[in-house]
């Protein structure tokens, strides 16, 4: 039976953390969290972001903008926030309703201020490895791994999912921990096959049960960090047949309380990194 990774637990340590520091920097850093349109699901994490800001000693604020504000509001409010010295950190909460450039409002963000690490100028460092902010949940990833002692070193790592957001960043968290990564899509044949010479394997696609046990190698490690709901069950779960892949692997992430609690501590971490550097 695989051990637990818990996130949740994590999280709670990583954030009195950040707290702790926050206490002796004389300053309090500002999040700006914006949110456009009333999507229920960006809602519950918008408000989730705003707790664990209260939690840490950060100034969250939150800026609410109507689903037919337009992309030219949205890109001068983001500017009025590069602006303002007392916001260290500004994140969109993603997805943007039709109608909306994504690229174009991330490229909007000043870089230092950039907690999702998404501009290009961020892509572009953690590329090259000479970088302070990551991607907030390939960063979480990578904080679970070493809480638990596990060094992706010399292992095949494998990653379900191409995304700017997760796949590919956390692809490139793992090259430079010195893993063979190979990542996997929608267009992989014989997706089984790759997965089951996993040594440490990450599924991000947003797709229930999408790896079930006889997907998995024995005694691998499993991170699901997909977040979905089962419309039959109402409950929250994750890419990842739980229960089958318990019996198989040496270590599983659960869904809820893996990784998504360190995405967002790893949040508030970036925050009090660019609080720092102001």
């Amino acid at each position: 039976m695989a051990k637990i990774l818990d996130g949740k637990a994590l999280a709670a340590i990583v954030k009195q953390e950040v707290k702790e520091e926050i206490a002796g920097l004389g300053i309090v850093p500002g999040l700006a969290v914006v949110i456009v349109g009333d999507d229920a699901a960006s809602r519950v994490y918008v408000n989730n972001k705003k707790r664990d800001c209260v939690d840490c000693g950060i100034k969250g604020e939150e800026f609410a903008l109507a689903a037919d504000a337009g992309q030219e509001r949205l890109l001068e409010l983001i500017h009025e926030l590069n602006a303002r010295p007392d916001i260290h950190g500004i994140l969109v909460q993603m997805p943007l309703p039709r109608g909306f450039c994504e690229q174009s409002v991330i490229a909007a963000i000043a870089p230092e201020k950039d907690v999702d690490a998404f501009t290009m100028e961020n892509v572009g460092r953690i590329m090259n490895g000479d970088y302070e902010l990551a991607p907030c949940t390939p960063a979480g990833v990578m904080a679970i791994l070493d809480h638990y002692g596990i060094d992706p070193a010399g292992k095949h790592c494998v990653v379900v999912g191409r995304s700017n957001i997760v796949g590919k960043p956390m692809a490139m968290l793992l090259l430079h921990r010195h893993a063979t990564v190979t990542i996997c899509h929608s267009r992989t044949p014989n997706l089984s096959e790759i997965t089951r010479q996993a040594d440490i394997l990450v599924s991000a696609v947003g797709k229930i049960g999408l790896i079930t046990a006889d997907m998995v190698k024995p005694e691998a490690i499993v991170v699901d960090v997909a977040i979905n709901r089962n419309t039959d069950t109402g409950k929250l779960c994750g890419d990842v047949d739980f229960e089958g892949v318990r019996a198989v692997a040496s270590h599983i992430t659960p869904v809820p309380g893996g990784v998504g609690p360190m995405t967002r501590a790893v949040l508030m971490q970036n925050t009090l990194i660019a609080a720092r550097r102001c």
